[in-house]
């Protein structure tokens, strides 16, 4: 008489063990995500709910979100002040030129990295690639030389021109890597169809590279836009600063006015939000795609 082996199965317990498991997991990876998050949130949260508070409700104990005395008053002091919104104005000239600047280098400098051979081409991408890797502070003091020498103290060229030379490297790299993902035939067929390249450029490659140039142009106004020490270093008089020094400027000598400094604060990180979410999909589209070949 012959016996048949029964078939080998799972213990009901382990496989409730690797699905407790999994859950577990899963239950931790929220618990870590949310607990990021309030971390990221909390101070975002606080200078929100301060700015619609008067200074003395700020460090009360316990503290509160809001109070019976919270008021518009600390954004109608900024909107009022021609002195403050003097600082917004050199903002948005600053960063849009800025902006718009890198993007009208970067775009034919990343062109003729990505489409042609010549000359030097390797040590120049070398010597792109190092400007980057440069520590800005290290530079403070010889560009205070040079923009007082050419005459740029205190003018929207000088701190244009200075945020360039830290803005462009990235800008080249990116674009560089976003043209390596079109295919060449696209601007080869325009040329055999008479296009110069300089028309293919125009005509074939920017439309369909807005993406890129839009990643490229946010990355370009939020770092002008939030930069504080070349823009403190390279102005002088209050016509000229910019909304990150006039956030400082609001610490006086034996007080400071927090609410109006909160609401001077969400206020100059509007414009980066509203960017965002406009082109959201736009700037995630430019940055993966440039990261996929280079």
């Amino acid at each position: 008489m012959t016996t048949t082996a029964s078939p080998v199965r799972s213990h009901p317990s382990r496989r409730l063990t690797t699905a407790g498991r999994r859950r577990i997991a899963i239950v931790l990876t929220l618990v870590g995500l949310i607990l990021g998050a309030m971390f990221a949130g909390a101070p975002v949260l606080w200078m929100l709910f301060s700015s619609f508070k008067a200074n003395p409700e700020i460090f009360a104990y316990p503290p509160t979100l809001l109070t019976e005395n919270s008021s518009l008053a600390p954004y109608l002091a900024i909107l009022t002040d021609a002195r403050q919104l003097r600082f917004f104005l050199n903002s948005y000239v600053v960063s849009l030129a800025v902006a718009g600047l890198t993007l009208l280098v970067a775009v034919h400098a990343a062109y003729a990295f990505s489409r042609y051979d010549f000359p030097g081409k390797s040590i120049i991408n070398i010597a792109v690639i190092s400007v980057q890797a440069v520590p800005p502070i290290t530079l403070l003091i010889p560009y205070f030389g040079l923009v007082v020498a050419l005459g740029l103290y205190n003018t929207y060229p000088g701190l244009i021109l200075t945020y360039m030379v830290f803005t462009l490297p990235y800008a080249i790299i990116m674009m560089t890597g976003y043209f390596n993902t079109l295919p060449r035939e696209l601007d080869e067929a325009a040329r055999v169809d008479g296009t110069s390249s300089f028309g293919a450029l125009w005509r074939i490659l920017i439309p369909i590279a807005v993406p890129g140039m839009v990643s490229v142009g946010m990355y370009t106004f939020m770092i002008a836009w939030n930069e504080y020490l070349f823009a403190l270093t390279l102005t002088r008089t209050d016509d000229m600063r910019t909304v990150p020094i006039g956030i400082q400027l609001l610490m006086g000598q034996h007080s400071y006015d927090w609410n109006q400094m909160m609401a001077m604060s969400v206020l100059g990180s509007l414009p980066v939000i509203l960017l965002f979410i406009f082109f959201q999909r736009f700037f995630i589209g430019g940055m993966t795609s440039g990261s996929v070949k280079s």
